[in-house]
């Protein structure tokens, strides 16, 4: 009988043991690591979903945090046009749509998000289909009608991002170290950045006047490269030529003329007040003297100029006033002598000189006040 009740005992004990080991049962033949692996298999099923190219996502701000997210349309669509990703979930492969994404909702790996703006802008005739701010829907329940859901789970980085965060400290130091590259190597740089700047630019400028011109002649708004200024685009979606659709209303005749009168007038005052020719060659003078400062500078060059600029050591012993008197004129008692250039020159010649560069800078100050 003791031994009996001692077994009963020490099976309680196991018993209540398993339960809290997270309910598992003891004579259970399958492998803890099976049944973790059982647990997992929407894990692997959303991280394969997410990272897939032909479910169409953006990114949104959900919260004061940047979210991926997706329609619930696109979703069914999507898994309805790639089965196989469905033999991840092994027993539950054959479920529909809707039965994994309210799976993924229970498990947390998804949640319900619905507009924050439900009321139309002013000219539109429909909401935003990719809305950018949300908020969370009370009822977390899996819907293909106009319904978001937003991914909760952090995406793995993949190898070419975690060599990207290394690159660019190295990136940066190369440009604190920008200085001291040889000329060949400034030249390159400069050119390549003022190219990318100039190509930029360009393209803006086309864009720009390609979207005047449509709207003004035949009232549409077409903008090429729509997500070129962007700050929530993925690297595809940045460089994407096709415009958007016009959902607007077509603006009026009396508003394009409007437009069209500006346009005009903003051209005929640039066109008046352009600089003149001597004026852009004083500036590109200008501009390129400081670009050659910038390519020429080198530590060695410095380093010279600091050594040529410290003063003489001169012994204190030696009477030093007639040394410097000396120095100051000529043998001939011309006149004094530039300590820089070591040209001989008169008071009033050196004065008349300092009169006309003042005068010049003081020419080009007006010029440019005018411009």
């Amino acid at each position: 009988m003791k031994k009996s009740g001692g077994a009963e005992k020490k099976r309680v004990r196991r018993s209540s043991a398993a339960v809290q080991n997270g309910g598992r049962d003891p004579n259970s033949d399958t492998p803890p690591r099976k049944q973790a692996a059982k647990k997992d298999v929407y894990q692997l099923f959303a991280e394969k979903v997410r990272d897939h190219k032909d479910l169409v996502s953006r990114w949104a701000v959900l919260q004061e945090t940047r979210v991926e997210y997706f329609r619930g349309k696109d979703f069914g669509g999507f898994l309805r046009n790639h089965p196989e990703l469905k033999d991840i979930l092994e027993s539950d492969k054959n479920a529909e749509p809707e039965d994994i994404g309210n799976a993924l909702l229970r498990k947390n790996l998804l949640v319900r998000c619905d507009r924050v703006v439900k009321t139309l802008r002013p000219g539109k005739k429909k909401l935003s289909t990719w809305p950018a701010h949300l908020e969370i829907f009370p009822d977390q329940v899996f819907s293909e009608n106009d319904a978001f859901f937003a991914w909760t789970f952090v995406k793995r980085r993949p190898l070419w991002q975690t060599l990207l965060s290394f690159f660019w400290p190295v990136l940066t130091l190369a440009i604190c170290l920008f200085p001291i590259y040889p000329h060949r190597c400034k030249l390159i740089i400069l050119y390549s950045c003022a190219g990318l700047l100039l190509l930029f630019m360009s393209l803006l400028f086309l864009r720009a006047t390609a979207f005047g011109l449509l709207y003004i002649v035949i009232g549409k708004r077409v903008w090429f490269f729509p997500n070129i200024l962007a700050e929530e685009a993925t690297l595809r979606e940045l460089f994407r030529f096709c415009p958007k659709k016009d959902e607007e209303e077509r603006p009026k005749w009396t508003t394009r003329l409007f437009y069209a009168l500006v346009g005009v007038l903003v051209i005929l005052l640039l066109r008046h007040h352009a600089p003149d020719e001597a004026a852009r060659a004083r500036y590109q003078k200008r501009v390129s003297n400081i670009i050659d400062d910038v390519l020429e500078w080198s530590p060695t060059l410095a380093l010279s100029g600091m050594m040529d600029k410290q003063p003489s050591m001169v012994n204190n012993t030696e009477p030093d006033s007639s040394f410097a008197d000396k120095s100051q004129t000529n043998p001939e008692g011309e006149g004094p002598v530039d300590d820089e250039t070591g040209v001989v020159g008169s008071a009033s010649e050196q004065h008349d000189a300092e009169v006309n560069d003042n005068k010049e800078d003081t020419e080009q100050r007006k010029h440019h006040d005018d411009i």
